[in-house]
């Protein structure tokens, strides 16, 4: 009996090996199922980096990782991405340019770093839209045909980097995030600045108003702006003529230690004190 029961332990000592071997293979196997690359796409990193871009896409293709950082979605035909980005909770960089969309995609993840959606039709940037993008740093919304972008107060704190340029807007957008270090709103059809409206924007750097419609700007539309370094002012239809309008701005542009690249009513090209 005693001889029995030592074989029998022996044989169970000899079967964990076996059986953690079993374990770890189908870990390996399970894993490689996880990491899948869907055949319309192009992956990188552990198929953590996916580039699905120019590929006449009009769904987002299937078999995505759930743990994706980056993914390329440019250049294609897709509508409406609106909830379908939602569940994938680590991705850092979308970019979605050059697609049909016609409104901003919905409930995107909460951990995007940079959202690229240029050249697309969206007409109006809504409240909700980015209010819960926290850790946003970048947002470039250009070549579409948005009028209008609505912020609420203290939202998008890390966000350095907006490019609105090549849209329709009429007026400089009010209560941009507090924190914007670059803002390009050129070529628009931007007539006026409301007062107050660039006022939270102590750490602008680079301000670029090149190719729109003002014909004048309040003497204290930049007043406010102590970090600037650089801003465009070149092709707009200055009132030069009409001296009351302009003579506030021009007395700022020769105080201010911002690089002025297209001085109002100069025949120089660059002013400033930079």
């Amino acid at each position: 009996l005693a001889r029995d029961t030592l074989h029998c332990h022996a044989r169970k000592a000899m079967m964990y090996p076996v059986t953690s071997l079993a374990c770890v293979l189908v870990l390996l196997l399970g894993m490689r199922v996880l990491a899948i690359c869907p055949p319309t796409c192009l992956c990188a990193r552990g198929h953590r980096v996916v580039d699905c871009s120019g590929r006449n896409l009009s769904l987002l293709p299937d078999r995505l990782q759930h743990n994706i950082r980056e993914l390329n979605l440019s250049r294609n035909s897709l509508h409406n991405l609106d909830g379908l980005l939602s569940h994938f909770a680590h991705l850092r960089l979308l970019d979605v340019s050059h697609n049909q969309l016609t409104s901003f995609p919905a409930r995107l993840p909460r951990a995007l770093w940079e959202i690229r959606a240029s050249g697309n039709r969206l007409r109006l940037l809504e409240k909700n839209d980015t209010a819960y993008q926290w850790n946003l740093k970048v947002l470039d919304l250009s070549g579409n045909e948005l009028e209008r972008v609505v912020f609420i107060n203290n939202t998008l704190p890390n966000l350095h980097s907006l490019n609105l340029s090549h849209n329709k807007f009429w007026t400089v957008p009010t209560n941009m995030p507090s924190n914007l270090e670059t803002v390009d709103l050129s070529h628009n059809f931007l007539v006026q600045i409301l007062p107050g409206s660039l006022d939270r924007l102590s750490r602008l750097a680079r301000f670029y108003l090149h190719d729109n419609r003002f014909s004048s700007v309040s003497e204290r539309a930049f007043s406010q702006l102590g970090g600037l370094r650089l801003i465009t002012l070149y092709d707009n239809p200055w009132a030069c003529e009409e001296e009351e309008n302009v003579t506030g701005l021009l007395v700022w542009m020769r105080q201010t230690p911002a690089l002025v690249l297209g001085c109002p009513c100069y025949t120089h090209h660059v002013c400033g004190e930079a």
